[in-house]
């Protein structure tokens, strides 16, 4: 399979993000147990762009790294607006399994399902910020 890797953040911690929500430190606990996330365009289970082969949380957020498959159109559409500098956000799909608070509201703990390559993420730091 060819693949253009790269590496970002597809959470912040401690921001509000645009749908009034925010992300605490220890929300992932549960990601890295060898577990592999696919990588979507757009939240859209039937494009999918690649894989998540690393996602971990660190003091800013959550890191992420990952592929974009070039054997799909898809993965080789979302690989060129990627390297044009068109799209460079990143959002997740999850689960809340525990909040606190009402607005803002804060993301304790969460069961991600994917990561995606979006236009408008809900968190704008949330973006690629490395091809490697």
């Amino acid at each position: 399979m060819s693949a253009i890797c790269f590496a970002g953040y597809a959470a912040i911690f401690n921001r509000i993000d645009k749908g009034g929500d925010i992300i605490r430190p220890g929300a992932f606990g549960t990601l890295g147990k060898g577990q592999s996330l696919p990588l979507l365009w757009q939240h859209n289970p039937d494009q999918r762009i690649g894989n998540i082969t690393y996602a971990r949380e660190d003091r800013r957020g959550l890191r992420v790294m990952g592929n974009f498959s070039t054997n799909t159109r898809a993965g080789r559409e979302a690989a060129a607006m990627l390297d044009s500098g068109i799209v460079k956000g990143l959002s997740f799909g999850y689960r809340v399994t525990r909040a606190a608070g009402q607005r803002p509201r804060e993301l304790v703990d969460l069961d991600v399902a994917e990561v995606s390559l979006v236009t408008h993420p809900m968190q704008p730091l949330a973006q690629i910020h490395r091809i490697l």
